[in-house]
């Protein structure tokens, strides 16, 4: 984690006001109710949206926030996204495949002494997710425009590139890669904020 936080100064300066406002929320719900809920929404909860509730969870266990809980959603399900998988893992995650259906579970270890995050396609308010004090975080600008209102939500926008777009070529492994480093780096730089 520490070569991420080396980087940080690779993040633009508008990027780093978006990310405040992301560290401003986590703060001040822990100082308010003791507890941040942030649930990170992309329109098919597939690829950018699990990266960055995985990236929450590390950054926030990383320096320490143990009452920050990340989830994920879409304004629909589909499944997460292989490439994504594969992505995380290539970064150092421990990820198990539990259930093999066409959305499937996953379990996904950051730290061998904390519990799994559980990763699959799910709406933003499926019952997995909180329903109320959370902050819905759009990570893409689709889901940001056509999702105007979130009951019960502090709505933040953060969106990356879908490297959805380099499906099926030469670089999308690497594409992978280079989105999955970027939301990591740029979720560390929120949290470091705190």
């Amino acid at each position: 984690m520490s070569t991420l936080e080396g980087e940080f100064g690779l993040i633009e300066q508008e990027r780093k006001e978006m990310l405040q406002v992301v560290a401003n929320f986590v703060k001040d719900s822990l100082a308010k109710d003791g507890i941040a809920n942030l649930i990170l929404i992309c329109t098919h909860n597939s690829r950018r949206s699990h990266l960055s509730q995985v990236w929450t969870q590390v950054a926030a266990h990383y320096y320490g926030f143990k009452n920050v809980f990340a989830y994920s959603g879409g304004t629909e399900a589909t499944a997460l996204f292989p490439s994504a998988a594969n992505a995380l893992e290539r970064a150092g995650l421990k990820i198990q495949k539990l259930s093999n259906e066409d959305n499937p579970v996953y379990a996904i270890k950051y730290d061998e002494n904390q519990p799994a995050i559980i990763g699959f396609s799910k709406t933003y308010d499926h019952a997995f997710n909180p329903q109320s004090n959370f902050a819905a975080v759009m990570t893409c600008g689709h889901a940001d425009a056509n999702c105007p209102f979130i009951p019960g939500a502090t709505r933040i926008s953060l969106p990356f590139e879908d490297p959805k777009a380099f499906d099926g070529t030469s670089i999308q492994e690497e594409k992978y890669d280079e989105r999955c480093r970027q939301i990591a780096r740029e979720l560390m730089y929120a949290f470091s904020l705190i």
